[in-house]
Formats: structure tokens, sequence, C-alpha cells
């Protein structure tokens, strides 16, 4: 039996960057420690199966030293923010699958000679990031008080992707890699990103933070398509701390602009500034969460900074000890309307129905095959041979 000489290192940085433990290794690969301590060799065989688990390109694990896999754009993330381990698989392959997609669907409306969008790339850092988060709300159809008249978090989430696919973005919330419920994104990881090209903007949300979180990270993410090239990337944004890059303080700005605008909560906290719980019940207003709404008191001046900031840490700790209870994936043809979003599906599936590509391939695309992907269709009202 023939057995391979590998760096232990380069199994190391494989199984940490997956975020494994010996433990969740032991039962598949019971020499695990003997191979990182080089006391024995793998087989060929054990090592496709590691890469397997591991999930990395089976060639990676013969490199000479573990390999720096960087992301294939910013990185707007703080240092202390990111993983020591580097990015996860189930990142690394979110984002490759929605740069997929968006060139397919670049391709798809540079065939149709669609014109590009004009407001991905018509804000600079230089602008005014208030302006620009009221110019983001206009440009796509909502008025200030259009959160207070939505029921619930869940709802404004809604309302608001259906609002910017209307408006030409590719808007996914997904929680998971594609329909795998079982890798999970960490939504300490990230919070969302954006891909800027003007045929085929996309917005990305992790769809494992709450949904008061992902009405931010959705108009954050918008924020970065109007500044264009300087706006692509990985946002983090853990806290409300004053920190991050010139790129990320402009997107939190406009995006506090654009979710609860200074005119709207100034005369909204004349009615709760001397009652309890202010935060919380503007937040309900504004469909955001309380520490939105809080960090935008304090920088309009309505609140000092040790008010907001003590309230900051001790909400922080209270959700830290908050225990996550799910309730159910939900059903699963509506959650594609998230996980692929209308505006790519109805694309491919017109392509596949008119012959322009061929169904595995409509099937590769959107993660849906056979009679999954027929049914999705006739959810969207498309009728397929």
């Amino acid at each position: 039996m023939n057995r391979i000489a590998v760096n232990p290192a380069v199994l190391r940085w494989a199984r940490e960057r997956a975020g494994l433990g010996f433990a969740d290794l032991q039962g598949r690969f019971p020499k695990l420690a003997d191979w990182e301590a080089e006391a024995t060799r793998p087989t060929v065989r054990q090592l496709e199966s590691y890469a397997r688990a591991t999930r990395v390109p089976f060639g990676f694990l013969f490199l000479p030293e573990p390999p720096e896999m960087g992301l294939p754009f910013a990185d707007f993330r703080t240092v202390a923010s990111r993983r020591p381990q580097g990015i996860s698989p189930e990142l690394m392959d979110t984002v490759h699958l929605m740069r997929r997609r968006q060139a397919w669907l670049r391709e798809e409306r540079m065939d149709a000679e669609a014109e590009p969008v004009s407001f991905v790339g018509a804000a600079g850092l230089s602008d005014d990031p208030e302006a620009t988060g009221r110019e983001m709300r206009r440009a796509v159809g909502l008025d200030e008080g259009w959160a207070r008249r939505v029921p619930t978090w869940t709802a404004a989430v809604g309302e608001l992707r259906n609002a910017v696919e209307a408006f030409g973005v590719m808007a996914v919330v997904n929680g998971v890699v594609g329909n795998n419920t079982r890798r999970k994104l960490d939504v300490g990881e990230f919070r969302g990103f954006a891909l800027t090209d003007p045929h085929a903007p996309l917005i990305f949300v992790n769809g494992a933070d709450a949904k008061s979180a992902q009405m931010f990270t959705f108009a954050h993410e918008l924020a970065h398509l109007w500044l264009g090239d300087a706006g692509e990337g990985l946002s983090g944004f853990h806290g409300w701390r004053p920190e991050g890059g010139e790129v990320e303080r402009f997107c939190d700005r406009a995006a506090a602009e654009f979710l609860v605008p200074a005119a709207g909560i100034r005369t909204a906290w004349r009615d709760v500034a001397d009652g309890d719980a202010p935060f919380e019940k503007l937040a309900r207003r504004f469909k955001v969460s309380p520490v939105a709404v809080g960090r935008r008191a304090m920088d309009l001046g309505l609140v000092a900074r040790s008010e907001f900031f003590g309230f900051y840490d001790d909400y922080t700790q209270r959700e830290r000890r908050q225990e996550l209870t799910g309730t159910g994936g939900g059903d699963f043809y509506n959650n594609q309307n998230t996980r692929v979003g209308r505006l790519f599906a109805s694309h491919v599936i017109r392509a596949a129905k008119e012959g322009r590509i061929g169904f595995k391939e409509a099937y590769d695309l959107t993660g849906l095959n056979g009679g999954t992907f027929q049914r999705y269709a006739r959810k969207l009202g498309f009728a397929l041979p």
C-alpha cells in the first residue's frame, strides 16, 4: 500500500480552515494525529477522503506549504474581526457561486444589449453619505415612512429585497451554502458583500443574522454598489464602535440615513425620550435593530456617547446569552426567492425555456434539479415543456 509524504502543516491548515478539530475528524481518520506528527503517512485514498472532509482541492494537500487563499475582492472587515485560520470554505464557496451567477447574468444582459445601470458608481467617498442614503431610498422607490407601515421585521426585509430586485440588483439572502443546510454560514465571519458590475450588480446578505440586522446589511451593501469599484468587497461590521476604513464608514452613514432618516428619528424621539426602552421602541418603528437606532441617536446628538455605549454593551451581552431557537426552514420554494433570487432565476428559466441554454446548465446555475426546478418555475409563472 503506497503511502504519501505530505507536509503536516498543510494537513493542519486544511483542518483549521474548515473549523474542524481532531474530535470532528477522529471517527473518519483515526490516524490523523499521527499524520500531523509525521509518525505515519496517509494513503492516496485517505487523502482524497480528507480533502472532501475539509473541503479543499485534492491537489492542495501536496503543496510544500499552506497556501494563501484570499478573497477575489476587497476585504473591508477589521483585522480583529477576521478568522485567524483564514476564509472559511463556506464563505469562499458562496463568493464563487455568486460570482459565477453574476458572470452568467452579465453575459445574458450584454447579449441582449441591455444598458448598464446608472447607480453603480454614482457616488464617491468625497460625497455626503447622508445625501447618498436619501438618493438610494428615492431611487428604489421607498419613502421615509415605509418601514412603519410594514408589520414585522421579516416582512420589512422582504419588501426591501423586492424593491432592490425591481431596481435591477440581484438580491440574495442565505444562511447556508446554496441549498445545503448542513453548510451554515457564520455571521461572526461576515455580514454581507457586494459585487458591483454595472450590468449585473449583486448584494449578498448573510441570512444567519437577525432580521433587524439583515435590514442594515441590505442598506449597507446597497451603499457599496453606489460606490462602484471602490465599494466591491466583504463587510463584517460586528459592532457599532467607531472603527473600520473609509469605505465602511461611508456605507454605515448612508445606510443609517436610508433606514433611519434624520428628520424621522428627531420627530419620533420626542415621543420616547422620557420613557423606558426608547431604542427598542424606535427599532420596532423603523424595523432595524435597537443598536442601529441608538447609534443613529448618538450621531445626531440626541443621546450622549456614554448612554449609547452603556446600552450597547448591555444589549450585546444579552444577545450573547440568548440561545438561538430554530423555527423551521420555511417553504422550500419560497426560500428560493431569497437564496437564488427571483431576478436571476427568472432570467435562467427564460433562457432554458427559449433554448438558449440547456436544462442541465439551468439546474447547475440555480442549484435546483429536475422536478424541483420545474415546480419553482411554475411558482414564478413560467410554463416549461
